[in-house]
C-alpha cells in the first residue's frame, strides 16, 4: 500500500526551518544510499538552502517531517519524491567545450575508429552542453552519416529535460561564432537571444535518466568504446570510486577510453585502466 504525500503539518511559502544534526546526518545518509553522493561536514548550508525549497513546495513544516515521509512513504508518489530528492541535491555546472583539451584528443580518437560503428556515453549529461558538445565534434570530425551513437545519462531529471530541449542563451559560453551558425538556429521574435540545436545534430543523441548506483547496467546495451565520467567522481568516496569505476570497466570495449575530469586521478586502479593522456584513461 503507497502513502500518499500528506505533511503531517503545513508551512507557509515564508517559513523558515531548522537543519538540526540530525536531519543533516540523515540527508548524508539517503543520498549517500541512493546516488552515492557523499555530503561532507561543510555542506549543511547548500543542504538547507536547496531541500528548504522543496519543504515549501510539498508544505512540509520540518526537515524531520519530510525526511521520515520519505524513508517509509512507497508507491509511484514515493519514487517521484526520492527523484526529487536527488534533484535537489545533485550539483550542475557545465558549459559548451569545457576542457577543451578533451574534445581535441576526442578528433583522433574518433579518426581512429571510423572504420567501425562507435558507442560513446556521456554519464553526467547535465543540461545538455556537454552531449552537444560531443555530438558538434563527431559532425565536424566524421561527418552527419558517421556511425557513432551518443547515449547521455545523467540522474537528475530537471536538467535532462534542459538538455532534451536543447535551447541555450545566445552568448552560452564555449561556443565560437562558427560553431553557433553551423551547429544552432537562432530564435526570433519572442525566443530573440535563445539559439536552439538544430535537428540532425540532435538526432545522434539518445538521453536518458540514469543512477550510477543502479544494478541495472546492461539497459546501456552494447560496450562502450568511449566514456565521458567527468567530474562525477569527486562526489563520491574511496569506495564508491571504485565500485562506480569497475562497473564502467565492465561496460566498456577493451582499449576504450575513459574521459575524467581534470582534479579525478586514478591511479590506484591501474587493474582496471591506465592513463594515457592528460586526464584520459585507457581500458585494461
Amino acid at each position: 500500500m503507497s502513502i500518499a504525500l500528506t505533511p503531517p503539518a503545513f508551512a507557509t511559502a515564508e517559513a523558515e526551518f531548522t537543519l538540526t544534526p540530525a536531519d543533516f546526518a540523515r540527508v548524508q545518509l539517503l543520498i549517500y544510499q541512493r546516488a552515492g553522493i557523499s555530503l561532507h561536514a561543510g555542506k549543511q548550508a547548500m543542504v538547507y538552502s536547496r531541500l528548504s525549497r522543496r519543504l515549501r513546495e510539498t508544505r512540509f513544516a520540518s526537515f524531520a517531517d519530510y525526511l521520515q515521509w520519505l524513508e517509509r512513504a512507497t508507491g509511484a508518489e514515493a519514487e517521484a519524491e526520492w527523484q526529487e530528492f536527488v534533484n535537489c541535491l545533485t550539483t550542475n555546472l557545465t558549459n559548451f567545450f569545457r576542457e577543451e583539451h578533451h574534445f581535441h584528443a576526442l578528433v583522433e580518437d574518433l579518426r581512429a575508429r571510423a572504420a567501425r560503428p562507435i558507442r560513446l556515453w556521456c554519464n553526467a549529461a547535465s543540461t545538455g552542453e556537454e552531449p552537444y558538445s560531443l555530438a558538434m565534434t563527431v559532425v565536424e570530425t566524421l561527418g552527419v552519416s558517421a556511425q557513432v551513437k551518443l547515449v547521455c545519462s545523467d540522474i537528475d531529471t530537471k536538467v535532462l529535460a534542459t538538455a532534451q530541449r536543447g535551447v541555450y542563451a545566445a552568448e552560452a559560453r564555449g561556443l565560437s561564432p562558427e560553431r553557433m551558425k553551423r551547429h544552432f538556429l537562432r530564435g526570433t521574435g519572442a525566443n530573440a537571444g535563445q539559439i536552439r540545436v538544430k535537428p540532425e545534430l540532435a538526432r545522434l543523441i539518445e538521453f536518458r535518466v540514469f543512477n550510477l548506483m543502479s544494478t541495472h547496467w546492461a539497459t546501456l546495451g552494447e560496450p562502450f568504446d568511449l566514456v565521458f565520467c567527468r567530474n562525477v567522481m569527486i562526489y563520491f568516496d574511496s569506495p564508491t570510486q571504485r565500485k562506480v569505476l569497475e562497473r564502467i570497466h565492465a561496460a566498456m570495449k577493451s582499449g576504450g577510453l575513459l574521459y575524467v575530469g581534470h582534479s579525478e586521478n586514478f591511479t590506484e586502479s591501474r587493474d582496471l585502466f591506465r592513463l594515457r593522456g592528460k586526464t584520459i584513461y585507457e581500458r585494461v
